[in-house]
C-alpha cells in the first residue's frame, strides 16, 4: 500500500521546520524528540504526514538545496558577466558555509559515507546540478569570448565543485576559516585563469 500524507500543507510544514534542524545535527544526530520540539507536533502528527525519520531527512534536503539553489540563482541574476556569475558562487557558498550549517549537499555525502545510498545519491544528484549549472556558465562565458577558447567546462566545473566544497569542510573541521579563505582563494583563482 502506498503511504499517503494527511495533509500536504503540514508536510511542507514540518519540511520547512525541520530543515536547518537536519543540516546542523545530521540525520544521525536528530532524533524524533527534535523533530518534535521543531514543529512543535507529537511524532504521531509526523508520521502521519512522512513514513518515517529518513523520508522527512530526504524531504528537508530537497527543501534544504532548491533554498541554495533559489539563493545562487537570485545572487547570478544580478551579475553582468560569465566571471561575476562564477563568483558568486563562491560568495554564496562562503555565506551558508559561513551561516547556517554548511552545504547540504557536503553534509549528506559525508554522512551517508558508504552506509545509506539513498542520502548518497540525493547529494550525487545535487552535485550533478550545480556541474551543469557551472559549465552552462562556463560555455557561455566561451561563446561570449570571455573565457579561453580552450577551456574544459566540465573539468573547470569539478574543480571549483571540489575547492568550494573541499574548503568547506576545511573550515568546519578545523574550526579555522583562515583555510577555507585560502581554498576558496584558489578556487577564485581558477576562474581567473579561464579568463581571456
Amino acid at each position: 500500500m502506498k503511504f499517503e500524507p494527511r495533509s500536504e500543507t503540514t508536510r511542507k510544514f514540518i519540511t520547512e521546520a525541520t530543515a536547518d534542524l537536519f543540516n546542523k545535527k545530521g540525520y544521525a544526530g536528530t532524533s524524533v524528540a527534535d523533530l518534535e520540539k521543531a514543529t512543535g507536533l507529537t511524532k504521531g502528527s509526523i508520521y502521519g504526514n512522512f513514513e518515517n525519520k529518513e523520508d522527512v531527512a530526504l524531504a528537508a534536503f530537497d527543501y534544504n538545496l532548491a533554498r541554495l539553489r533559489n539563493l545562487i540563482q537570485e545572487t547570478v541574476d544580478k551579475c553582468d558577466t560569465c566571471k561575476e556569475k562564477l563568483l558568486g558562487h563562491i560568495a554564496v557558498y562562503y555565506v551558508k558555509s559561513t551561516n547556517s550549517g554548511g552545504c547540504p549537499m557536503l553534509n549528506t555525502a559525508v554522512e551517508a559515507d558508504d552506509t545509506n545510498e539513498t542520502f548518497r545519491l540525493r547529494a550525487a544528484s545535487g552535485l550533478m546540478l550545480w556541474k551543469s549549472d557551472l559549465v552552462d556558465i562556463i560555455q557561455k562565458g566561451i561563446a561570449s569570448h570571455e573565457f579561453k577558447a580552450d577551456t574544459d567546462a566540465d573539468k573547470t566545473a569539478l574543480v571549483i565543485i571540489a575547492l568550494i566544497e573541499g574548503g568547506i569542510l576545511l573550515g568546519k573541521a578545523t574550526k579555522n576559516y583562515v583555510h577555507m579563505d585560502t581554498v576558496f582563494d584558489a578556487a577564485k583563482n581558477t576562474i581567473r585563469q579561464i579568463c581571456v
